[in-house]
């Protein structure tokens, strides 16, 4: 069940309704029969998975609460990780795992026929997962005490309006809340439908509408030089970021409606100005679990620089592989890394040669520079992320700067559809632009009764003549 569907909108209008009916001690009931339901809209039997690890995890972490022996806690840790992690491996990097030895022993002429598994990939598998490990190693650690009601605990780790995308919640946030009663609030309920048509008009019209243009040039590399290429990654950053976000805002909306608080997951990132801003911009939910459970115990940057450097390039190289069981996303994560060790070896790196760039210039154009600087590489890297191989990365690296080339950027599209995208970019980068200082969401309900209700309106027409809604739309990050 997609956030853009009427099946959806029927779901939602029904769950939300009977949880404002229901008394308080129904309602988690309710939802977790509801998030199942969600799930279950994908591939039913993938429910089990969801309900195996909940079981697990939750009798790991009252076991590891009724214990004080450190060893002993160990190992109910233990039994957490390896079930999770396994269940995680089997589906999502079996197949990848043997590919790559089946690859390399070729390579070196010994031929072997590796097993894989014909097995969908259970949609949200990575989010999910990550946000069961974090509360069992948050149980251990004796940040939080274990949960004692399976039903909430099964709710926390299945709760529908982030269990597929995310954002990845942590125990201390989420948890409370679900025991906690809401009513009926019309400026909240309001407020979170608000941000729900905000992040709908972000999916289906700017990003679906770009990748038109970002489909058509990557699964046809070799039929394209110079700047098709060039603008297709350009369209492929937005894309990305209006799908993302656009999810996020639908699930922290529809939550808000209920009454729940999901974290923020997007500041506009395309605003950063350097790499390290651009992780504290981007996906936030799950730079901060990569940093919180695996860079620190790494051991951060406390010690010797090369071990700080090594902590980096490992946290974003499996950052990388979390993305997706393909070394283009290896890769993708790796140059993040590589960046990251760059500005820490440089000491701002990016701040440095804006300098020497502009010596002499405002400070406005110091800014300009460095954002300029940190958006070429973060297009850089995406080129391997939306790449369906390398060998397409590599294809795209080497035709995309032909100065002499045959296609142009209109002709993939024409020009009528490519200004559209033109003018959405603009128009979403000008948003971006004014929530500098006050969110959207905020100017909005400010505005007059009439005003605002003719925005809405606007917005809804929009949505329905430019959205792309003909096809299966799904959002990106529920193939991770």
């Amino acid at each position: 069940m997609l956030f853009n569907s009427l099946q959806f909108s029927l779901f939602f209008l029904v769950v939300v309704t009977a949880y404002f009916l229901l008394p308080h001690r129904y309602r988690w009931g309710l939802l977790l029969v509801s998030s199942y339901y969600f799930y279950m809209c994908w591939k039913a039997e993938y429910v089990l998975l969801i309900m195996f690890s909940t079981v697990v995890d939750y009798f790991a972490a009252l076991r590891m609460s009724a214990l004080t022996d450190q060893k002993r806690r160990k190992k109910y840790l233990a039994l957490s990780l390896t079930c999770n992690l396994s269940i995680l491996f089997f589906f999502k990097y079996f197949n990848f795992l043997s590919q790559s030895v089946h690859q390399t022993l070729q390579s070196i002429n010994i031929f072997y026929d590796t097993p894989l598994f014909k097995v969908l990939l259970p949609v949200g598998i990575s989010f999910y997962t990550f946000q069961t490990l974090s509360y069992t190693i948050d149980v251990y650690k004796g940040r939080v005490s274990a949960e004692r009601h399976l039903g909430i605990y099964a709710l926390y780790v299945s709760f529908w309006p982030q269990l597929v995308a995310g954002p990845i919640e942590r125990t201390k946030h989420l948890l409370p809340q679900l025991r906690q009663r809401y009513e009926f609030d019309y400026p909240r309920v309001v407020g979170g439908l608000r941000l729900m048509l905000w992040g709908l008009f972000k999916k289906v019209v700017i990003a679906d509408q770009l990748a038109v243009y970002v489909n058509r040039v990557y699964n046809h590399v070799d039929d394209y030089q110079g700047l098709p290429l060039v603008v297709a990654t350009f369209f492929f950053a937005i894309q990305i970021y209006c799908d993302f976000s656009g999810y996020t805002d639908m699930a922290r909306g529809a939550a808000r409606v209920m009454g729940f608080d999901l974290m923020e997951n997007f500041r506009r990132p395309y605003f950063a100005k350097s790499i390290r801003e651009f992780w504290q911009r981007w996906h936030i939910s799950l730079s901060t679990w990569f940093r919180d459970y695996v860079y620190i115990p790494l051991g951060g940057n406390r010690g010797v620089k090369w071990r700080w450097y090594y902590n980096l390039m490992i946290t974003f190289l499996l950052s990388g592989l979390w993305h997706g069981a393909n070394w283009t996303f290896v890769v993708w994560g790796g140059l993040h890394g590589f960046y990251l060790v760059i500005e820490n070896m440089s000491g701002s790196f990016q701040a440095r040669i804006a300098r020497c760039i502009s010596a002499g210039e405002q400070t406005f154009m110091n800014r300009l520079t460095r954002l300029a600087m940190t958006m070429t590489m973060i297009c850089f890297a995406w080129i391997f992320f939306r790449a369906n191989s390398l060998g397409d990365a590599f294809s795209v690296l080497g035709n995309m700067f032909v100065m002499h080339s045959s296609t142009t950027a209109i002709s993939v599209v024409g020009l009528p559809l490519l200004l559209c995208d033109l003018c959405l970019v603009l128009f979403l980068f000008t948003v971006d632009m004014l929530e500098r200082k006050h969110s959207i969401q905020d100017v909005i309900a400010d505005l007059p009764l009439t005003l605002r209700w003719l925005f809405y309106t606007i917005l809804l027409w929009i949505i329905a003549v430019a959205g792309v809604f003909g096809t299966r739309q799904e959002f990106i990050y529920f193939q991770f």
